[in-house]
C-alpha cells in the first residue's frame, strides 16, 4: 500500500529567495541539466500553492473552487490540452488546512495519479459537470458534484463559510446554493495570490520574452513587398512550437491602412513598400505568457510615420520611468494622452491602446493599468510584479499607426525590461 506523503508547509516568502537584481536576469534553455540550478519546480509549485493558501486565509471563504485553467494550474500544478481552455471541463477545490483536490476530464485523473506526486491519488478523481450545458443539467452531474463539494467542506470544518468561485456555468452556481453553499467572488482571491512571481515564475515568463525576441527577428527579416500578413503569422506560430512554447494563444500582424483604427487580428493582407506594421505576439511557455508588440516599416518610412512612433515611444518611456514599488497605477497612466487627444471619443473607446496588465498564467493579471478604472481605483505597485505596457499613436496620415509594447519585472528599486529586441527608434525592415 502506498505511503500518502503530504507535502510539507512553506510560506511563500520562504520561497521567494532574493532576486539578485544585480544580475542579468536568466533567459535559460528548455533542458534540465546538473552543472546549473534552472528552473526550480518543485519550489515553483510549493510557492503557488502557499501563495494560494495565504490569499485564502486572508478572506472570508472557506475555500475556493476553480474551473479557471489558470487557477487550477497555479493551485494544482496539472495541465492538459489546450482544448479544454473554453469548456470548464476540469475544477480543483482548495478548502482552507487542506489540500486540493482535483477532477479532470476522464482518464487525466488517472494519468495524474501516476505523474503528479505533489497531489493526493486519493485526490485525483474524474469528474465532469456538463461541457458547458452539452450535458444538460437535468442529467444530474452538477447536482452530484455540487453534493460532493458540500460533503467535503463539511468534512474541513468550513462548510459554514462562503465558498469562492472564479467562473462558473449558471446552473452549476444554483446547484451549489442548492447544497447549501454561500458562492462569493474567488477569482479576486486567485489573482491576489499570483500578482507577485517568485524566482521560477520570473525566468519562466523571461524565457518566454526571450522567444519572442527570436521571433521579431524572424519577421524583422521575412518582412517585405509581397509577403502576407498570414504567411508571417504562420511562419511565426511555426517557430514558436518548435522552440517550446506550449500555447500560440493569438499573433496580430497588421499592415498599412488596416493600422489605424487598431483592429487586434490579423488577415491576408499582402504587405506593400511604404507600409507601417505592427505585430503583436501572444504565446506561452510552460504556461508563462508574453504579450509584446513591435512596429516596423517596410523599405521606407514617411514623416508622419516616424512622428507617430517617436510619440508613442516617448508616451511608454515616461510611463517605464515611473514604475517602481510603491507607485499607484493611476500615477503610470496619468502620463498617456486622454482618449480625444489621439483620436477617440471617450475612454472606453480607446481601452486597450494605453495600456498596462499584469502577466503570469494569464494574458491579464494585476495590474492594470488604464484610464478607464486606474484614476478612480488605482492599484499599489509591488516588487515582484511582472506586467506589459503598451502604447498606440495613430498617424497623420489617417491610416498608419505606431504600437510597441514592453515587459517589464518589478525590481526592489524600479524595473527591469525583458523584452528586448530594438525598439527605441523606428525598425526598417529590409530597407531600400
Amino acid at each position: 500500500m502506498d505511503q500518502i506523503v503530504r507535502p510539507k508547509r512553506i510560506e511563500p516568502d520562504d520561497l521567494n529567495p532574493n532576486y539578485q537584481w544585480d544580475r542579468h536576469l536568466p533567459a535559460w534553455g528548455s533542458m534540465a541539466v546538473d552543472f546549473e540550478l534552472r528552473i526550480d519546480f518543485d519550489r515553483l509549485r510549493r510557492y503557488r500553492i502557499s501563495r494560494a493558501r495565504q490569499a485564502l486565509e486572508k478572506s472570508e471563504a472557506g475555500a475556493v473552487l476553480l474551473f479557471d485553467v489558470n487557477n487550477i494550474r497555479y493551485v494544482t500544478s496539472t495541465k492538459i490540452g489546450e482544448w479544454e481552455r473554453d469548456k470548464l471541463s476540469r475544477f480543483a477545490l482548495l478548502a482552507r488546512g487542506q489540500e486540493p483536490i482535483l477532477w479532470d476530464f476522464g482518464s487525466a485523473a488517472v494519468h495524474h495519479k501516476l505523474y503528479s506526486p505533489w497531489l493526493l491519488k486519493e485526490h485525483c478523481k474524474a469528474g465532469l459537470i456538463g461541457l458547458r450545458g452539452t450535458v444538460p443539467p437535468s442529467a444530474g452531474l452538477m447536482k452530484r458534484h455540487a453534493e460532493e463539494i458540500a460533503s467535503l467542506l463539511r468534512e474541513a470544518g468550513v462548510a459554514d463559510m462562503p465558498i469562492g468561485v472564479d467562473i462558473i456555468e449558471p446552473p452549476m452556481m444554483f446547484e451549489l446554493q442548492k447544497a447549501g453553499l454561500k458562492v462569493v467572488d474567488g477569482q479576486q482571491i486567485m489573482l491576489e495570490a499570483r500578482e507577485i512571481k517568485n524566482v521560477d515564475e520570473i525566468a519562466l515568463l523571461n524565457r518566454a520574452a526571450a522567444m519572442v525576441d527570436g521571433v521579431y527577428q524572424q519577421i524583422y527579416e521575412e518582412l517585405k513587398p509581397g509577403v502576407k500578413e498570414s504567411t508571417i503569422v504562420a511562419n511565426a506560430n511555426r517557430y514558436l512550437y518548435e522552440n517550446g512554447s506550449d500555447d500560440v494563444e493569438a499573433i496580430n500582424a497588421i499592415s498599412g491602412e488596416r493600422c489605424n483604427p487598431h483592429p487586434h487580428n490579423f488577415t491576408d493582407r499582402i504587405v506593400r513598400p511604404g507600409d507601417q506594421a505592427f505585430f503583436d505576439v501572444l504565446q506561452s511557455y510552460m504556461g508563462y505568457r508574453t504579450c509584446y508588440y513591435r512596429t516596423f516599416n517596410v523599405g521606407r518610412a514617411t514623416p508622419a510615420q516616424s512622428d507617430a512612433y517617436k510619440l508613442a515611444r516617448e508616451w511608454l518611456d515616461r510611463a517605464i520611468e515611473l514604475i517602481k514599488p510603491g507607485v499607484s497605477t493611476d500615477k503610470v497612466c496619468s502620463v498617456w494622452p486622454k482618449a480625444q487627444e489621439f483620436g477617440f471619443p471617450d475612454e472606453m473607446s480607446a481601452f486597450g491602446l494605453q495600456f498596462g496588465h499584469g502577466l503570469g498564467l494569464a494574458l491579464h493579471e494585476r495590474p492594470i493599468i488604464s484610464r478607464v478604472v486606474s484614476m478612480e481605483a488605482p492599484m499599489e505597485i509591488k516588487e515582484g510584479m511582472v506586467f506589459a505596457l503598451e502604447t498606440y499613436c495613430p498617424a497623420k496620415d489617417g491610416y498608419s499607426a505606431a504600437r510597441i509594447e514592453e515587459e517589464l519585472v518589478v525590481t526592489n528599486t524600479g524595473c527591469r525590461v525583458i523584452s528586448l529586441f530594438p525598439a527605441e527608434e523606428l525598425p526598417i525592415a529590409n530597407a531600400y
